[in-house]
């Protein structure tokens, strides 16, 4: 099992990455959101800057948290593959 390892370890870089990436992303492009509540039509562009933002965040939030859970689902693989890999070294000598 400890040769897949490599492997696992260079997707979830890949994963983790792209995670890392996104989330950039998304802190670029809510840096100029505001939480303003348009009640009247006063300031119209503002309100559809708001729109376009939103818009924007709501279509890259499913990928966030897609990759966010693969990466830590990787985690857990990558760590449990690696401890079970210990504790079978540790048990052979024994018996």
């Amino acid at each position: 099992m400890m040769h897949a390892l490599p492997a696992l370890i260079v997707i979830w870089a890949v994963l983790t990455g792209m995670f890392l990436a996104l989330l950039a992303y998304n802190g670029t492009i809510t840096r100029y959101e505001e939480n303003q509540l348009f009640l009247e039509n006063v300031n119209p562009r503002e309100q559809q800057r708001q729109t376009v933002i939103m818009r924007r965040v709501n279509t890259v939030l499913p990928y966030i948290r897609a990759l966010g859970g693969l990466s830590a689902i990787m985690t857990v693989v990558i760590i449990g593959i690696y401890t079970w890999d210990a504790w079978q070294r540790i048990q052979g000598p024994m018996q």
